[in-house]
């Protein structure tokens, strides 16, 4: 990473320390970002994407714990530097015990500050804008969201090893194309991605199609085959709804991952197999394991990393992106002259629930560019296509549902500490606490 795209994010409320730090970094070619405000670094971030944060750990307000905590929920990947005076030292240990990359304590060496710049920087992989836009691993993901930025930046890291990874997600959240992604970030990119919906197959035929056949091996078996484990050989494997499948099976594919061999029906021989698993879920494995219905030593075995998608409707800042993304492709599709929404089908699309996330905006999208006679999609097909005016959120409930996630995302991120919470939201703890009870959130729940 040049020194010259790089951007490091400076937080301390002093305001002379801050200045001493920033002509250090930019002595050494690095951008430098600086703010004596946690609560503003947050912001910063989100508009500004620093690769790295260094930051004082007692500060007024919202102190360098608290920044440390929002940062890891929200952009899990960006690695965090902590400052502290000797006295403490101990709270810096447990912070980097939490996952801070590392601290330096007051006042800090020179050559000791560049050595852990240089080191937390290798680790950074949120990158420049331009950059990770036209990476070509992740192309066909459509996103400006801050939450699938984070997420795309864990999945980056994750693509780098060969560890399973476990993708969950509403149905219609992309977690196959997230798949694909992964497989194209990694090494195996060269070689084949195989996909099974396992909850599409008959059961009676998973098994055949997962481990192959041998002719004869049973009525209606005229040839060989060499089944999707194998043929997937050298690449990845991407078991979608892995939860549906059958608790035999579950037996058969965990000894195929331990082993790293598969044994086609009616064959003796054993045939090596090198591949990446991913698997993907919509059901809770945990309950699926408390009632016996999904073993725990496949479940572990399979989810070494997890990533979680959002549903559509936590990044509604993507929804007009990927309406006009899917309007484009299928103008060219169907060979129409439309270019566009009509304002008030543009809010509807945004204001719409989405319970079948982005498969259902490109569904909807399609019908209303399908029957579309002009060249701006009108309000009444986007009505229309939705179906039914029950799947449009009414505007006092939408206000409350996003005050709701809004409260609840600033207790997350602060640990439920009120203070640090009200003064993220710009209101006195007297208001916070009013707009808590109303909700009937309990601070302490998030701590």
């Amino acid at each position: 990473m040049s020194t010259a795209t790089t951007r490091i994010l400076l937080v301390d409320d002093d305001d002379d320390l801050l200045r001493l730090l920033a002509i250090r970094l930019e002595g050494a070619g690095y951008g430098v970002l600086t703010t004596n405000k946690a609560e503003q670094a947050l912001a910063m971030i989100s508009r500004e994407r620093p690769h790295l944060v260094i930051t004082d750990l007692r500060m007024p307000g919202m102190d360098g714990a608290a920044l440390f905590e929002a940062i890891r929920a929200m952009h899990s990947s960006l690695p965090v530097i902590i400052l502290t005076a000797h006295g403490t030292i101990p709270d810096a240990v447990a912070a980097t015990n939490r996952g801070v990359f590392g601290y330096l304590t007051k006042p800090y060496d020179a050559q000791e500050l560049l050595t852990q710049v240089e080191q937390a920087l290798r680790l950074s992989v949120i990158g420049d804008s331009s950059k990770r836009h036209s990476a070509s691993w992740r192309a066909r993901i459509v996103t400006q969201s801050p939450l699938m930025e984070s997420l795309l930046a864990q999945a980056q890291l994750v693509a780098a090893s060969d560890a399973s990874v476990m993708l969950y997600g509403e149905s219609g959240t992309g977690k196959e194309l997230l798949a694909q992604a992964i497989h194209q970030a990694s090494a195996r990119a060269k070689k084949p991605f195989v996909a099974v919906n396992c909850g599409a197959i008959p059961e009676n035929l998973l098994e055949s199609e997962l481990f192959g056949y041998v002719r004869g091996a049973f009525t209606g078996a005229n040839k060989d085959y060499i089944g999707l484990v194998r043929e997937a050989d050298g690449g990845t494997l991407f078991l979608d709804e892995i939860g549906d499948m059958p608790l035999p099976l579950q037996v058969k594919l965990l000894r195929m991952l331990e082993q790293r061999e598969v044994r086609p029906l009616g064959e003796a021989k054993l045939h090596p197999v090198n591949i990446r698993v991913i698997s993907a879920t919509h059901r809770n494995l945990d309950v699926e394991m408390a009632e016996g219905r999904f073993r725990s030593d496949l479940f572990y075995r399979l989810k070494v990393v997890a990533l979680s998608i959002p549903a559509l409707s936590e990044r509604r800042d993507d929804i007009p992106l990927l309406a006009r993304h899917f309007l484009h492709v299928l103008a060219d599709r169907y060979q129409k002259e439309v270019n566009g929404f009509s304002p008030e089908a543009m809010d509807l699309l945004i204001r719409a629930r989405w319970s079948g996330n982005v498969r259902q905006l490109l569904n909807v999208v399609e019908q209303a560019v399908a029957l579309s006679t002009g060249p701006i999609v009108p309000l009444m097909l986007i009505q229309n296509a939705i179906q039914t005016l029950e799947d449009i959120v009414p505007f006092d409930e939408a206000r409350r549902r996003f005050e709701a996630d809004y409260l609840t995302r600033l207790l997350k991120m602060t640990g439920g500490n009120v203070a640090s919470a009200a003064s993220l939201a710009q209101r006195n703890r007297t208001d916070f606490y009013k707009l808590l009870q109303r909700h009937s959130l309990e601070p302490a729940l998030f701590k």
